[in-house]
C-alpha cells in the first residue's frame, strides 16, 4: 500500500525543486508586468474553455465529454481538445483539479487498445494517445490536419501519430497526482487497464533507440516529432521528442515511488539517465545549439535548445556555452522579434527560400520562420543563465507587445497570436500557450516544472 508520508515528503522535494537559477536571477519580469501576464493568461484560459453542453463551432455539436474542456485558444481556433497545448499549460496553475481529472480520463479512455491501420494507410499503434479528441462524440484523431475520425492518417503529418502526444499524457498524470494527493487514481481501472500501466504503454510508444533510449523516425516510417511543428518533415534521431522523453521517464519514476515500487522508479531513473548523457553529444553543434535531429533537416533548434537548458538536460560548460550563445544570438537580431522566437536563428535558415529543410509551408509562415511566444519564457530562462539584463529585456519586449495588441482591446486585437511576421501575418488570436509557458516561466525562479 502507499505510504503517505512518503507521499507528502516527495510532494514537498517537488514544490521547491529548481532547474538552477540562482535567487539573485529571480525577477525576470517586473511585478506589475507579471500581474498583467497573470491576468492575461487567466482571461485567454477562460476563452479557451469549452463548458458541457456548449457549442464553439457551426461545424461542430456541443461539448458531449461530461466536464470542461481546454482547447488552444479563444474565438474560433481550433473546436477541439488538444492534449498538448492544455498538458503544456498546466504549469500556470490556472487549472482545476476537478478539471484535470476529467481530461486526464478523457485522454486515458480514448488512448489506443488496438493497433489498427486508416483508411491513408497510416497506423495507430497500440498506446498512442489522440493529437486531438472532438467534443462532440469523443472521437480520438490521432493525426493532426483533420477532424474526420475516418479520414485521419497520411503521408503529409507521419506513417504514425506524433511522438510527443504519449509523453504529454504522462505530464498530465503527473501533474494532477502532484497537485490533488490523489495517487490513488493510479490504480485506477480504465477501460480494463489501469492508469498507471496505460502511462508506461503510452511511455513505449515512439521508437527509440535501445542503447540510450533516443527517439527517432525513419524516412519511411516518420511520426512527427513535436506538434508546434507538424508542418515541418524531421527524421533520424530526434532531439525534442527525447527532451519530452528525458522528462516523462523522471516523472514516472516519481509516479512508482509514490507505489513503493523501487524497482520500476529505478528502471526510469535510469533511462531518463542515459537520454541525458546522449543529448548533448548527439545533437550539439560547436556553438552550444541543439540540432532537431540526425536526419533530415537537421538544424540548429532554437526551441529544444532552450527547453533543455530550462528542464537541466544541459549542465556545466555545455550550458554556459549555450546559454552565452543564445543571449548573443538575441543581441545580434537573429533569435526574437518584439519578444517571441523562431524555431531556426534567421541566421540558420536552410537556404533563401525555407526556414527549415523540409516542409509544406511559405517561409516565414507558421512553422517555417515566423515568430512565437510560447517558448520565449524557456529562452529567457536560458539567457539569464549568461546576461540576466539582456533575458530582462527580451521578456519586457514580449509583454510590451501583448499590452499594445490585447485582445480584450476589441475585435481588431487578436494578441497573443500563436505566431506572427513583421509583414502584418499573424495566425490564430487569443492563443493559450503563448501566455500560459511563459508565465510558468515568469511567475517564479523555484515554482514546480519538473521532478
Amino acid at each position: 500500500m502507499y505510504n503517505m508520508k512518503s507521499f507528502h515528503h516527495t510532494i514537498i522535494a517537488l514544490l521547491f525543486f529548481t532547474s538552477g537559477l540562482h535567487a539573485q536571477e529571480t525577477g525576470l519580469v517586473k511585478e506589475a508586468d507579471l500581474s498583467y501576464l497573470k491576468a492575461l493568461t487567466k482571461a485567454v484560459l477562460e476563452s479557451s474553455r469549452i463548458y458541457p453542453g456548449q457549442i464553439i463551432s457551426k461545424d461542430f455539436g456541443p461539448n458531449n465529454t461530461g466536464g470542461i474542456l481546454i482547447r488552444p485558444g479563444g474565438r474560433d481556433c481550433y473546436p477541439s481538445f488538444w492534449i498538448r497545448d492544455y498538458a503544456m499549460s498546466l504549469e500556470s496553475e490556472m487549472v482545476s483539479v476537478m478539471e484535470q481529472k476529467h481530461m486526464l480520463r478523457l485522454a486515458a479512455v480514448t488512448q489506443c487498445d488496438q493497433t489498427w491501420v486508416t483508411r491513408n494507410g497510416s497506423m495507430v499503434p497500440l498506446g498512442a494517445i489522440a493529437d486531438h479528441i472532438r467534443i462532440d462524440d469523443s472521437q480520438p484523431i490521432y493525426f493532426p490536419g483533420t477532424y474526420d475520425y475516418a479520414e485521419q492518417g497520411n503521408k503529409q503529418y507521419g506513417m504514425t501519430p506524433p511522438y510527443d502526444d504519449q509523453f504529454f499524457f504522462i505530464h498530465m498524470a503527473y501533474f494532477y497526482v502532484k497537485t490533488s494527493a490523489d495517487s490513488k487514481i493510479l490504480l485506477q481501472d480504465i477501460n480494463g487497464m489501469r492508469l498507471i500501466d496505460r502511462l508506461e504503454t503510452a511511455f513505449k510508444v515512439p521508437p527509440s533507440r535501445q542503447d540510450n533510449h533516443i527517439v527517432y523516425a525513419t524516412q519511411e516510417f516518420r511520426g512527427v516529432d513535436f506538434g508546434f511543428r507538424d508542418a515541418i518533415a524531421i527524421t533520424g534521431d530526434l532531439c525534442f521528442s527525447s527532451i519530452l522523453k528525458f522528462r516523462a521517464a523522471k516523472e514516472l519514476a516519481v509516479l512508482f515511488e509514490m507505489m513503493q515500487n523501487k524497482g520500476k522508479a529505478a528502471m526510469y531513473r535510469e533511462i531518463a539517465a542515459k537520454i541525458k548523457k546522449a543529448i548533448p553529444g548527439l545533437f550539439s553543434d560547436q556553438r552550444g545549439m541543439l540540432l532537431a535531429s540526425t536526419g533530415k533537416s537537421r538544424q540548429p533548434d532554437v526551441w529544444a535548445t532552450a527547453l533543455a537548458v530550462y528542464l537541466n538536460v544541459l549542465e556545466g560548460d555545455v550550458q554556459k556555452k549555450t546559454c552565452r550563445f543564445l543571449a548573443d544570438a538575441y543581441k545580434n537580431g537573429t533569435l526574437s522579434y518584439h519578444g517571441n522566437i523562431r524555431h531556426i536563428l534567421t541566421s540558420d535558415d536552410y537556404n533563401n527560400s525555407t526556414a527549415w529543410e523540409l516542409t509544406s509551408v511559405d517561409k516565414n509562415t507558421y512553422q517555417n520562420g515566423a515568430y512565437w511566444g510560447t517558448p520565449t519564457g524557456w529562452v529567457c530562462f536560458a539567457i539569464a543563465k549568461a546576461d540576466f539584463p539582456s533575458a530582462q529585456k527580451l521578456a519586457k519586449e514580449y509583454i510590451d507587445d501583448l499590452q499594445k495588441n490585447d485582445y480584450r482591446k476589441g475585435k481588431n486585437y487578436g494578441a497573443p497570436y500563436e505566431c506572427f511576421y513583421p509583414n502584418d501575418y499573424s495566425q490564430n488570436p487569443v492563443y493559450l500557450t503563448t501566455v500560459s509557458c511563459p508565465y510558468a516561466v515568469f511567475k517564479s525562479a523555484i515554482k514546480f516544472h519538473g521532478p
